[in-house]
């Protein structure tokens, strides 16, 4: 196997490899010249040089938010990095469900909700309502699908054993709520469920929030991880591929690539 070729990069600011970046950060001191050094004290510990207090702001009674610029002398290979994707040929609203159609031969049945404690909807709202996000429509939209959206706080048992009655091809799982990890352990948590209920590896199961990536859900044992800027047109597709190649009527230009690379 041949090894790519080095690409080096460093951040880019005002000009290329300048090394300049944009930190945020909160301190736990009153707003003052006192604080504003304090930031760039701190800045400086993590290694940074011609650091810059560009705004600071008070946040709330002895907190201040700062808006910090400086500059970095790290530099790292990207032509090293090596991290899972999901790759599939993107389809159009009308090509996609002739796809279902002609290759699937029947509804593909999702369910999702957001698990846990979490109250947070827009995230599955966005992929499962039919008006969709940002102009691209939601799976309830598409005649090849039949889409059920179960809101929030709904047990992770409650969503598995409802998807199961249905048959469902897959689940989606939303986890919008962070602070803690608290995403990570209810999903840990669903995959246990999962596992339990026997549908693990038969049923697809997929993860989406804003602290989410393709990477984290493998991890976590999901099949697939879509984080912001997803759109509902992007799982679409992910799903109709997934199960053209579970059910064998994949065909070879669909370049499917659900698993690490």
């Amino acid at each position: 196997m041949v090894k790519p070729s080095k690409q080096i990069i460093r951040p880019y600011g005002d000009r290329r490899d300048d090394g300049m970046v944009q930190l945020s950060f909160t301190l736990p001191v009153p707003l003052s010249e006192k604080a504003k050094e304090a930031a760039a004290q701190f800045t400086k510990k993590m290694g940074f040089t011609d650091v810059k207090v560009a705004a600071a702001e008070r946040a709330a009674d002895q907190y201040t938010f700062f808006v910090v610029y400086a500059r970095s002398n790290v530099t790292l290979d990207y032509a090293e990095i090596d991290v899972p994707e999901v790759v599939v040929r993107k389809m159009g609203f009308d090509d996609l469900n002739a796809l279902i159609k002609e290759k699937v031969r029947r509804r593909i049945v999702v369910f999702g909700a957001c698990t846990g404690t979490d109250t947070h909807t827009v995230g599955i709202d966005a992929i499962l309502n039919m008006k969709g996000y940002a102009g691209d429509y939601g799976l309830e939209r598409y005649p090849g699908f039949e889409a059920f959206n179960l809101g929030s706080q709904v047990p992770n048992e409650d969503l598995i054993k409802k998807a199961m009655a249905k048959h469902a091809d897959a689940i989606l799982v939303s986890q919008v709520v962070t602070q803690r990890d608290v995403h990570k352990d209810n999903s840990r948590q669903f995959i246990d469920a999962a596992k339990a209920a026997g549908i693990h590896g038969k049923t697809l199961l997929l993860l989406g929030g804003p602290r989410v990536d393709h990477k984290l859900a493998l991890e976590l044992g999901f099949d697939a991880g879509f984080g912001p800027g997803t759109k509902p047109s992007d799982v679409a597709n992910y799903i109709v591929h997934a199960v053209m190649k579970k059910e064998g009527t994949e065909s070879a230009d669909s370049h499917y690539q659900g698993e690490p690379t």
